[in-house]
Formats: C-alpha cells, structure tokens, sequence
C-alpha cells in the first residue's frame, strides 16, 4: 500500500550525516516525533548518505546516538540511502522510458552563459533556473546529468505551465509552477550520484511515509516532489513545515554557519536540549531530568492542542 491520507500515520527524520545533529536539527526531529506520537503513529529515521563525498564516517552512528540520549528512537530499524542506489537507477529509467527524464550535457557555466544571454543572470534562491538548453538535443555533446521534464506554457504570451498546488499544515495553500521558477531539475548528476529530489520520493514511497515534517528551508522542493510522485503514481503525503533555527546573523543554524555539536552527554543535557527544541516550537518546558519520559508525553499533548487550534 502506498502512503495516502487514509494510511495508518508514518512519519520520518531523514538527517545527512555531515556531522553530529545541532539545535536546528532537533527541532526537526522533535516536531516530526511529536506529530508521529500525537496520531498514534509510527515514527522512522533514515539516513540521507546519497551524497557520500560529503559524509563524515561515524556521523550516521553518532546522530542515532544523540537522538536515542534524548528519548527520540525510529520504530523501525533505520534505512541508509546509499545502500539503496539500484532501486534510484531502476525509478530513473522508468522515467526515461515513459519520456519524462533526459539527458543534459550542460555545466554549470554553460547554465550561466545561456541565462545571461537571455538577460537573466539573477540566481534563485542560489540556484539557477535551467532554460531548457538538451531539453530536445544534446547538440552533439556528451550526457553529462539526468533532469525531469517539467511542462511548460506553449509558447511566449500564453498562459504559464502546469501550476502545482498543496497544502502546507502550518503555511496553508501554496503554490508553484516549477517549469517557470526552477526549470527541469535534475535527478542525477553529473558526478553519478543520484539528486535529493528523485531519492527522497523513492524512499517516502518505499516506507509508506503518509506525513512529512521538516524545516521550512525545504517547502521550497516540495513542488518537485510532488511533481515526481506524480509521474511515478505515488500517493502525495501530508506535508508539515517548521520554524527555523536562526543563527545570530538570521541565516539558517547549520554547520556552515558555525552550529555547535548538540551535549546529549548527559541526561541533564539531553532535557535541556530537548526544552530547548520545544521552545522554538512555541511549547513549554517540562520535566527534570528524572522523568523525561514525562516530559516527552505532556509535550505530546501540547503539540495535539497546537495542531488542533492551527487546523480549526
């Protein structure tokens, strides 16, 4: 059975393992244990190691750790995407066998060149939108990339491409015409890893994931997914897009900017950290560091009561 609104719940983390989780990390965690708990549901970890060049040996073991010191443990036993890329080559060719995936020879640069041509050199949100350069030949180049074919408006003046609407549990209705605002985005790269995008829907798929709860820097990939649950005949899960964790320079809390290692050393620093998370989730405290079972159970309620007041 495939993940649909009718489904027993299930849930998800899905960290990279670039490093041990920080603050911002189990902010994510907490609201998407929480959400699996206050519907009786189930809640699984999987580790996003799809990009191993950027994967710190020991990390994956190091996050399972930290999230088990705070109470925080997946119902099943945890999936780690790199062992799962024959399935992501198999999704791939279903799609370019149905036409919905094709070959790009393109760099990055020559991405640049061509949208400076057409007088549009401004990123989007640091990325660029692809205009579509191999869309129909790879102008005798070799392939380099797979990208999804988006749909797109028929021709300059008509209406704009296939619109994709959802709805967001916290942000209400949204919407988003990917041809437009993205492009053809890519599923495979050129380096031979598979892209977020195509793995992510594989896997949400493959563990009948009916409810996503994750930051708000990924409500923008959302269309996407839903763009290729589509095309492969998957149920669309929920979706549910959190606070982030601010830096002291307003930018997203990650490693990059500075996000320290999360103390779960010890109990007391387990239930500070986890008080911590609560509070950007705009719930209490509770708990000492005797009962953060407790703990854990009355921020269920209160989470409960916050989805219940955002929904009526």
């Amino acid at each position: 059975m495939r993940a649909g609104v009718g489904a027993t719940y299930r849930g998800r983390f899905a960290p990279s393992p670039t490093g041990p989780l920080h603050a911002g990390s189990l902010v994510a965690a907490l609201a998407s244990w929480l959400d699996a708990r206050a519907h009786s549901g189930q809640w699984l970890v999987r580790i996003e190691d799809v990009d191993l060049p950027r994967c710190i040996p020991g990390a994956d073991r190091a996050m399972l750790q930290q999230l088990a010191a705070c109470g925080l443990v997946s119902d099943v036993e945890p999936v780690w995407q790199s062992r799962r890329s024959s399935i992501y080559q198999q999704t791939l060719e279903q799609l370019i066998q149905t036409q919905k995936a094709y070959a790009c020879a393109c760099s990055r640069k020559d991405i640049e060149l061509a949208l400076q041509t057409m007088g549009q050199e401004k990123p989007r949100h640091g990325e660029l939108v692809y205009p579509g350069t191999c869309r129909d030949s790879l102008h005798g180049k070799a392939g380099r990339a797979w990208r999804y074919r988006t749909e797109r408006a028929a021709a300059p003046g008509t209406e704009p491409g296939r619109i994709t609407h959802w709805s967001d549990r916290r942000r209400g209705a949204q919407q988003q015409d990917v041809a437009a605002e993205v492009g053809d985005f890519v599923l495979k790269r050129a380096d031979g890893l598979f892209a977020y995008q195509l793995v992510v829907v594989v896997d949400d798929a493959a563990q009948d994931i009916t409810h996503i709860v994750r930051g708000e820097d990924l409500a923008d990939n959302t269309a996407r997914q839903i763009l290729l649950q589509q095309a492969l005949g998957y149920a669309t899960p929920q979706y549910l897009h959190t606070p982030l964790v601010l830096a002291a320079d307003g930018q997203k809390l990650s490693k990059q900017n500075g996000a320290q290692a999360l103390d779960t050393s010890t109990a007391d620093a387990a239930l500070a950290a986890l008080n911590q998370a609560a509070q950007c989730l705009g719930l209490c405290n509770h708990g000492t560091r005797d009962n953060r079972g407790n703990a854990l159970a009355a921020w269920v309620e209160q989470w409960r009561a916050t989805l219940q007041s955002a929904t009526t």
